[in-house]
């Protein structure tokens, strides 16, 4: 989806709901970037979910410089909710806007995204849209490992065309980072109070979306609306997709286990039978190995790049996948031993649909 080119006439007032907990490094990139939006009425709102370092502060100065950034602190979460919708929820029922857009607190804007957004979706007729962002990839972890789930989560939801069929409810999937829906959908759906036990928010709003049937989900690429840096650090990375991982799945530990099978025969297997066959001169069977990997790196290549992500990030397919694996596996045994998930200092069963125990 191209960002728009010009002013595209009178559109609806768009909400913009932003949770934010301990955001200190990114809130103020994420706030400047939505006030800057153009060909469009809005109010932006951020909820800020019992932050504990700079971010109120930041917002407080944020927030006397343009009126149309509303600051809302948090109530302390309630049993039975998990802190990202609690939040999302606390905003949508401030906001007055038409349309909203649930966005998160380490995203930027591209000035004209949130209008192209809004075009778009009113042109195509649906109730919810959803983009793919642009991903910022700083650090080295962050370039072998976060391209590679991006991909392997979508390949395990089907094609775009079958993401977007509705007649296929078994193929939802949308991007938490941005989504927009209009506000009548988002409310007879249930808002957030019906995801109010849901980690992966995104993906089970995506699914009882499709399985209503009144209403249609677009998933779109829209790399030049807006862009994430999702994780900084190893440890980010690892917790993120920890806590993401087994929900996933539905929290069927076969099929989770059935996929990192899966993903470490294409990922650690061949180098390992490459150099297997090499140490006992084998080497047509080392090559046939290394030519498994140098399929999947090529495929993850052309992917990679088709997503504007840098070609080259395809290297790392063998890396990135099996780590992939390792986290999915390690969801499931935090998940199915007890100990839950952690996101931003809170405990979460880390089970599809239950009462999340939470911790501050």
């Amino acid at each position: 989806m191209p960002a728009l080119r010009a002013d595209p006439g009178p559109l609806p007032y768009v909400s913009i709901v932003v949770p934010a907990r301990n955001e200190e490094r990114s809130i103020e990139r994420c706030v400047r970037s939505l006030l800057a939006q153009e060909w469009l009425y809005f109010e932006v709102i951020v909820v800020d979910d019992c932050s504990d370092d700079a971010t109120p502060e930041i917002l407080a100065r944020l927030a006397r410089e343009d009126p149309r950034l509303r600051v809302l602190r948090g109530a302390a979460l309630p049993a039975g909710w998990v802190g990202k919708p609690w939040a999302l929820h606390q905003g949508a029922s401030a906001a007055r806007g038409e349309w909203l857009l649930f966005t998160d607190a380490d995203s930027a804007h591209a000035s004209t995204g949130v209008a192209s957004a809004v075009y778009f979706a009113r042109q195509a007729g649906v109730d919810a849209l959803s983009i793919a962002t642009l991903q910022e990839l700083g650090t080295f972890w962050e370039r072998a490992i976060v391209p590679s789930v991006l991909a392997l989560v979508l390949f395990a939801c089907g094609t775009l065309g079958e993401i977007n069929d509705p007649a296929r409810p078994q193929n939802a999937l949308a991007n938490g980072q941005y989504l927009l829906v209009e506000r009548k959908a988002y409310a007879q759906l249930g808002g957030h109070a019906a995801l109010r036990a849901e980690i992966a928010e995104d993906l089970e709003f995506a699914r009882r979306l499709k399985a209503d049937g009144r209403f249609r989900l677009l998933l779109a690429s829209g790399e030049e609306l807006a862009g994430v840096r999702m994780y900084r650090s190893f440890a980010e990375i690892w917790a993120g997709f920890v806590k993401n991982a087994f929900v996933g799945t539905k929290g069927d530990p076969l099929r989770l286990c059935a996929g990192a099978a899966f993903l470490v025969l294409i990922s650690a297997a061949p180098p390992v039978l490459a150099v297997r066959a090499v140490s006992r001169r084998r080497w047509l069977e080392a090559a046939e190995a290394l030519a498994c990997s140098a399929a999947t790196i090529a495929a993850a290549s052309w992917a990679f790049r088709r997503t504007r992500l840098p070609r080259g990030l395809g290297i790392f397919q063998p890396l990135g996948t099996a780590m992939f694996a390792a986290i999915a596996l390690e969801s499931m045994r935090r998940v199915l031993s007890g100990q839950g998930v952690v996101w931003r200092g809170r405990t979460y069963s880390g089970r599809p649909q239950s009462e999340p125990d939470h911790s501050r």
